[in-house]
């Protein structure tokens, strides 16, 4: 047979049986009173929250049709809202029009008396009509994208928004009975926190009044059951209660929107398609706790930061005033500038459109290693900004920089937009700085005694304007100032998770030659640091500067923290037990495709080959990253031969780039 006809008994049929799929067993009847409610941005955890309530942003994609179809689509405008978890698009106007189709997303949580998920705690299907669909059908082998169909509004494919399944909408490749079949969640499975794991609890009566009884019920506020659960007199209509199971490994991803310029609002709506909705935190709501607290007792689970060092910080502050135990280890995926951490840890010096199916994997095989955390007691005068810190305490020009660019951006946040400005900013306080001299009496200041050594005289003999107490060894967007000892006695590795730390000192020479290789004066690796100023000084800690009154400040071993490494990419054979060398070089051929091409034929790699034009191939050392490589292409334009030169097709500032992974995904 062929495709379903858009009015058809049959597409009819079909339509009803995927609306009410995986949705029918758990959801709420409404009453006639009931009025529908507004469009959510965010995920809705009050007592109000919406059983597959959609999760809508703004969209300007051309290729994006109105779901509800011509027949009840009331305004062809050009606003649209997309939804994050099902990625269906709606006009504007039309958003009240899914109701009538009853199409609800996917489902997030579940009620407390569904009968059907007590009697099995599986996930149906999320069967949702597209008009286009990258990939291949499951059952058939070939590509969805026909012939001129780049403005066809007719339904080709039917997938699942939980395990991206996709079949063609033909009876010969989708059949009836798969609609009401289990769900297995996809290549994700062990990282997504299914929907019957997550209980909405509706308040009863009876805890309205006992709530009122603070005396009578303040034994019972910190204890969960089946009627929910207070906390400090605050009522939480959410519980999380999971399948024991060796093979999951629960993932919670915490995101900061403010890093990285607009990557993170994009990155929170890209893991809602790939994760359960619920598992998502938006770090402006209110913070990790919340979300911390909730799955609190989920065994094997996991964290993903995605934003910049402090973030991380900020989740494993969280996680040390929860005492959890044990501790979820933490994986990072570095936004904005630095994120000496995550470069450590294996993650990179920041995010580079890696596809997130690829961050899924690397969060859920990665090694959980131990990172050392660091205290810091000041005596006498005013407390730090931050009284623990991961990467690193420095004070001096370093510090005296970055206090001068806080200031500047808090009093002027417009002027500090872009990573290029944020860098010029710097280079120019610091060469301000060089010359004015404001910390090269630094020495005559400090006194410094590391494990009872009394190091003042050699900080006074060497004259350094600089004083770094450094945990890991990247510092300043990926230098090594300790550098790599060798034959140096004396000193032993540096490392993470030793319970030690290294102290470093800069003169202004030895700071200039760190990004070209250089490395400060080793002056010690200890245990326990006695630092005492004796004027005001500028001093950060893990990147957040302040200028600290005379004090004496104590730096002592806190903890350690569990994180998530990245594992480096497999170099041996698969029936090898010793690995090979990386090598040296790598030769990578480039093509360029125009989007009109790549919009056509991204179902298809080989198409998409044919019909691209080569730009060159660039020559990158072997273990380069993407970043690392996309400067070489980058340079290419500058070296083309006359036959490319004639094409006229130099690179520009809208380029998007593509990978043989991303032609693939979703």
């Amino acid at each position: 047979m062929g495709q379903f006809p858009s009015k058809g008994l049959l597409s009819c049929g079909f339509r009803k049986a995927i609306a009410k799929s995986g949705l029918q067993p758990a959801v709420a009847t409404l009453g006639p009173a009931d009025l529908p409610p507004e469009p959510n941005s965010t995920v809705d955890w009050s007592d109000n929250a919406q059983f597959g309530d959609h999760i809508w942003f703004e969209t300007s994609g051309s290729g994006d049709f109105c779901y509800v179809g011509e027949q009840y689509c009331i305004q062809k405008s050009v606003s649209r809202k997309k939804c994050a978890g099902c990625k269906i698009s709606v006009h504007t106007m039309c958003m009240q029009q899914l109701e009538k189709i009853n199409f609800r997303c996917k489902p997030s949580f579940r009620e407390a008396g569904s009968r059907a998920v007590r009697e099995s705690n599986v996930v149906r299907h999320h069967w949702v009509h597209r008009r286009r669909q990258p990939g291949k059908c499951r059952q058939c082998g070939k590509g969805f994208q026909q012939k001129f169909s780049f403005h066809s509004k007719e339904i080709i494919a039917i997938s699942c928004s939980w395990c991206k399944q996709a079949y063609h909408n033909k009876v010969t490749c989708f059949m009836l009975q798969q609609i009401e079949e289990c769900c297995s969640l996809g290549a994700h499975a062990a990282v997504i926190i299914p929907p019957t794991w997550i209980i909405r609890v509706r308040r009863t009566q009876s805890s309205l009044k006992s709530s009122k009884k603070k005396k009578r019920t303040s034994l019972k506020c910190n204890k969960s059951s089946k009627k929910g659960s207070e906390v400090n007199g605050r009522w939480k209509p959410f519980l999380v209660k999971p399948l024991i199971s060796q093979l999951m490994k629960p993932l919670l991803v915490f995101v900061n929107p403010k890093s990285g310029g607009n990557q993170g609002a994009k990155i929170i709506q890209s893991f809602m398609w790939s994760l359960n909705p619920r598992q998502v935190f938006d770090l402006t709501k209110g913070g990790p706790r919340e979300g911390l607290e909730l799955y609190a007792k989920v065994p094997n689970l996991r964290i993903l930061a995605c934003g910049g060092d402090g973030t991380v910080g900020w989740i494993l502050s969280v996680l040390d005033e929860l005492k959890l135990r044990p501790q979820p280890p933490v994986g990072i995926l570095p936004l904005g500038t630095g994120n000496d951490l995550a470069r450590t840890l294996n993650w990179g010096g920041g995010y580079t459109d890696e596809p997130l199916t690829k961050i899924l994997s690397h969060v859920e095989d990665g090694n959980i290693v131990q990172l050392d955390r660091w205290n810091l007691n000041v005596e006498a005068n005013l407390e730090l900004p931050i009284d623990v810190f991961n990467n690193y305490f420095s004070l001096g020009f370093d510090a005296h920089v970055t206090l001068g660019f806080h200031e500047s951006r808090e009093a002027n946040p417009e002027k500090f937009n872009s990573r290029f400005r944020n860098k010029m900013f710097y280079a120019g306080a610091a060469f301000s700085d060089f010359l004015s001299g404001s910390s090269k009496d630094l020495a005559k200041h400090i006194r410094v005694v590391c494990d009872g050594t009394d190091l003042t005289a050699k900080v006074q003999d060497l004259k350094l304007q600089c004083l770094l107490f450094l945990n890991i060894p990247r510092y300043c967007a990926g230098t090594v100032p300790w550098g790599h000892p060798g034959d140096h006695q004396e000193f032993e590795p540096q490392r993470h998770d030793d319970g030690c730390i290294e102290v470093i000192g800069f003169t202004m020479t030895s700071l200039a030659t760190l990004q070209v290789g250089g490395h400060g004066e080793r002056l010690h690796q200890c245990k326990e640091v006695t630092l005492t100023t004796y004027k005001s000084i500028p001093m950060q800690v893990d990147g957040e500067p302040c200028k600290l009154a005379p004090s004496i400040i104590h730096i002592n071993l806190r903890n350690q923290a569990d994180m998530v490494q990245k594992t480096k990419r497999r170099v041996s054979m698969p029936h090898l037990n010793s690995q090979q060398p990386l090598p040296e070089k790598l030769q990578i051929r480039v093509n360029r495709v125009s989007m009109a091409a790549y919009e056509a034929l991204h179902y298809d790699k080989d198409q998409l080959k044919e019909a691209s034009t080569p730009l060159g191939i660039i020559t990158v050392p072997g273990d380069s990253d993407l970043e690392t490589c996309r400067l070489f292409i980058e340079g290419l334009h500058e070296d083309l031969d006359q036959e490319q030169q004639r094409l006229d097709q130099n690179l520009t500032p809208g380029l998007c780039w593509l990978s043989s992974a991303s032609c693939r995904s979703s």
